[in-house]
């Protein structure tokens, strides 16, 4: 085995497949021809040799990388050339990757990380262009007439450390060449995504089955969410096996977000990797690693299902709202306005600002004028409602409530099949003191949607309040291992449901613990202050309440008032509120 530094220079066609599906004899003997009377002689020219050929993929070593990117310059300038009489439909384009490295030389071929780099970096390339890892970049800059781009770090599929990235540009500073217009599907207006085939890296060819019952199952469950737009599993399995660009993958399909990940096993062990990608911004959005021991494999895939499920669905939600938070412009969409006011939403709820509130509710409105049936522009009205009554901000935040259940109602009316009316119509039943209505709510979202860990957050409260302890922990403790680093609001809800139930069977201690992770999580929840309150006092910590106490006459200074006259019953049980009433006197309200 012979070990030696190399560049290598990785390229492939660009849309290939769909190249490939229009006109299969004809790609071929074009990409052939185009091949053995250009390409090789341009590569022979500058000193590479080919070492392997995939279909429309070339690797190619060097031993200059003087000589690799100015092969590659030459390529692109050569194929725009040739093609450029070529319709839209039948161009050929090429990315090129090049990497500095250390590879392994077994008889004619070329294989390690040097190589493995080159090839992941050439599917960062725009269509026409070229990019370098910064050890290649390090050998050409002021040796070659190009300009480059910094791209910055960039995390590569099954290298290890992120890889700074460099791009070739033209004289504008902008990528070589871009995709015609015609290769690219419109966006939905609303959050849209394709899970590409999961890799099997096994040494056995027969995992297959699970690195595909993987993905397939990923796909039928994110279809649930019918705020989302999921491409078919027919589609995004055309890509399979193939090293794709996952930009161009974003543009054929339609979709702002792709789903990626890789499935190995060696023995009994299994390891799955995945990852949730914006394709326009190229960044990272999530991204985690599972370790399992296999013993019952269907339900080893359900398990690692629910939880990429449960993870990515809200990512993609808060990733939405961030990008709403930055749309500007006379022609923004009413999609784009709503989620400039779910984004203040949120922000009005974790400060616990009533003005924030009002923001969101005038930018609701907006959208609403634009779109009267958009259901995340309902969805903070119906919110802006609720969170006055739950606070007590206003002269009359009990004539709120109703305002909000009529909107959970409309929103039922309009997406029946979507879990998340049925969670805000449940918040309004239990602040009318509907328990039962409340988890009868609950658990219609639930069936529609066993993967959404803010509703079962929300159901282990609402069991809590109603005197359901064990099943209380049963859903919070399920919603905590779908979900471990959810949303701030939900995560401090599923704590403090936990906290609640230990409070009612007096379990003070174990109350305080939970209810520490829920402020910490979320500190500005009436309902969860009220209850550090009481349970500090029933504790004997008189200095905690009284500190507790401050901070909630900050945010909510008629919250309390309101529980000690009776307005407002946290729990279903008499029992349970004389409980929160009396570790409320304590502490001197």
């Amino acid at each position: 085995m012979e070990r030696r530094l190399a560049a290598i220079l990785a390229a492939d066609v660009v849309g290939y497949t769909r190249l490939m599906g229009r006109d299969e004899a004809g790609t071929l003997r074009r990409l052939t021809e185009l091949r053995q009377q250009h390409l090789e002689p341009l590569i022979a020219a500058h000193h590479g040799r080919i070492f392997k050929l995939t279909g429309d993929g070339f690797l190619i070593e060097f031993a200059s990388v003087v000589d690799a990117l100015a092969c590659a310059a030459a390529w692109q300038e050569r194929v725009a050339a040739q093609e450029a009489s070529s319709d839209d439909e039948r161009r050929f384009l090429f990315r090129i990757g090049i990497n500095l490295g250390d590879v392994i030389v077994e008889a004619d071929d070329v294989h390690g990380d040097g190589v493995n780099i080159a090839v992941r970096i050439e599917n960062l390339a725009d269509a026409g262009g070229i990019c370098l890892s910064e050890d290649a970049y390090r050998q050409v800059r002021g040796k070659i007439d190009l300009t480059f781009d910094d791209l910055g770090d960039k995390s590569l599929k099954n290298v290890a450390e992120p890889v700074r990235v460099f791009r070739v540009a033209n004289d504008t500073g902008d990528a070589a060449t871009v995709l015609p217009k015609s290769d690219a599907l419109a966006l939905p207006d609303k959050p849209s995504i394709a899970v590409l085939a999961f890799d099997n890296m096994s040494a056995d060819a027969e995992q297959e089955f699970f690195s595909d019952g993987i993905t397939e199952d990923i796909i039928t469950e994110l279809s649930r969410f019918s705020e989302l737009f999921v491409i078919a599993r027919n589609s995004s399995f055309a890509y399979k096996g193939q090293s794709v660009d996952l930009a161009q993958v974003a543009r054929e399909l339609g979709v702002r977000y792709i789903l990626e990940g890789s499935v190995r096993r060696v023995g009994n062990r299994l390891r799955i990797n995945a990852q949730l990608i914006d394709t326009k911004t190229g960044g990272h959005i999530w991204a985690e690693k599972y370790d399992r021991q296999v013993e019952d494999i269907f339900e080893l895939q359900e398990e690692v299902t629910r939880s990429v499920v449960s993870n990515i669905a809200p990512q993609i939600e808060l990733a939405e709202v961030e990008r709403g938070r930055t749309a500007a412009g006379t022609e923004v969409s009413a999609y784009e306005m709503a989620l400039k006011a779910q984004g203040r939403l949120y922000d009005a709820l974790h400060m616990a600002d009533p003005d924030m509130l009002d923001e969101a509710m005038a930018t609701a409105d907006a959208a609403l004028k634009l779109d009267p049936r958009n259901t995340h522009a309902l969805w903070t009205k119906g919110m802006g409602y609720f969170y006055p009554h739950v606070y007590r901000w206003g002269d009359d935040p009990d004539a709120l409530l109703p305002l909000a259940g009529e909107i959970a109602n409309r929103l039922v009316q309009i997406d029946p099949a979507n879990a998340k009316p049925y969670i805000l119509r449940a918040w309004v039943s239990l602040y009318d003191k509907d328990f039962d209505g409340a988890i009868a709510d609950h658990r219609r979202a639930l069936d529609l949607n066993p993967n959404l860990a803010s509703n079962l957050f929300a159901m282990a409260w609402s069991e809590s309040a109603a005197g359901l302890a064990d099943d209380a922990r049963e859903h919070a403790q399920m919603a905590l291992r779908l979900s471990p680093r959810d949303n701030y609001t939900w995560l401090g809800e599923g704590y403090g449901a936990l906290a609640l139930a230990s409070f009612t069977e007096g379990d003070f201690d174990q109350a305080l613990a939970w209810l520490r992770q829920s402020i910490q999580m979320h500190a500005r929840m009436p309902v969860c202050q009220a209850l550090m309150i009481a349970t500090s006092a029933h504790l004997g910590n008189m200095e905690a309440a009284k500190q507790h106490t401050a901070f909630l006459d900050g945010f909510a200074p008629n919250f309390v008032p309101g529980v000690l006259a009776g307005t407002i019953e946290v729990c279903k049980l008499p029992e349970h509120n004389t409980l929160l009433i009396d570790g409320l006197r304590k502490a001197g309200l």
